[in-house]
């Protein structure tokens, strides 16, 4: 053999050796999971400590039910990525659980008890559209890859700080993500205060938030029904829309599953929220408010 048909011998051999490795740290770095869920949560101004605790156990339970450990079973795959981050103002979002796969029992409890290691901790203002903004950049960082990307966001309030959250929404989902939303309607002991509360906060998400192929939103009245109503929508969120596990879901008793496509698209003022917050009565971190140019400003 020539020196030039070694060195081309040679040279082949670490060209082929560089791409083996190449395509197993790819293949390592992309694991195939059936979903890839971002739980996005709020812990606003409006949220109490004591709610923002039952908000937590409430995920931590019912992320360790039997009937969503069983859909995360049905799965081609048998595991999903997730990953769980708490949120308030346009630029306050904290990861308590980056991401991880869950395919056991023994998974989906460890995911809980990191749920449970970091206590929560109470923001700002609600910038549901720096939510979907920060969750969206979340899958450009996952090391997994799925057909199914979804953001799963729950809130008390509609959006009052940041950009406009529909165009967060419609961005979103260019990206091929799925918004499902949770709109927490519960207010213990107080009548709506519509100074800057909404009595339908639901069709706020229905309209303003949710978005995507198979996009829903499941409201929340009572933190009796938080449990129960967040497996239910956890077990929608992981089964394929055409299994029979989800037809029966879907049409069990309970909250309504209310879909983007069969809400009403008329005209709805996406901006209540950041007109409510300017007509408040005067609160002690006005100072802190920057004029939102998108309430008041041609758009």
């Amino acid at each position: 053999m020539s020196r030039l048909a070694r060195f081309r011998h040679v040279l082949s051999g670490v060209v082929a050796t560089a791409l083996s490795f190449f395509f197993v740290s790819q293949s390592h770095a992309a694991e195939a999971v059936d979903a890839q869920l971002v739980l996005a949560v709020d812990v606003s101004l409006s949220m109490s400590p004591a709610e923002l605790q039952k908000q937590r156990l409430g995920y931590a339970a019912a992320f360790t039910g039997d009937r969503v450990i069983e859909a995360i079973a049905a799965g081609k795959h048998h595991r999903i990525a997730v990953t769980y981050f708490e949120w308030s103002g346009a630029t306050l979002q904290r990861i308590v659980v980056p991401w991880m796969v869950v395919s056991t029992r023994a998974d989906a409890e460890l995911f809980a008890s990191q749920l449970a290691a970091i206590p929560p901790a109470g923001g700002g203002q609600t910038s549901i559209s720096g939510a979907l903004e920060f969750a969206s950049g979340l899958f450009r960082k996952s090391p997994y890859r799925s057909s199914r990307k979804i953001i799963d966001i729950s809130g008390d309030g509609p959006n009052d700080h940041g950009g406009p959250v529909n165009h967060a929404r419609d961005a979103a989902v260019r990206r091929g993500i799925v918004i499902n939303g949770l709109p927490m309607m519960i207010r213990p002991g107080r009548p709506v205060n519509h100074r800057y509360e909404m009595a339908d906060l639901d069709q706020y998400y229905a309209r303003c938030v949710i978005g995507g192929t198979g996009s829903f939103m499941m409201p929340v009245n009572s933190w009796s029904q938080f449990p129960t109503v967040l497996q239910r929508k956890l077990v929608l969120e992981l089964t394929e829309r055409t299994s029979g596990v989800w037809r029966t879901e879907a049409g069990s008793n309970g909250l309504p599953v209310v879909p983007a496509a069969g809400a009403v698209r008329a005209p709805f003022d996406c901006l209540i929220g950041e007109r409510l917050w300017l007509e408040r009565p005067w609160k002690p971190w006005d100072h802190l408010n920057v004029w939102n140019p998108w309430v008041w400003g041609p758009h």
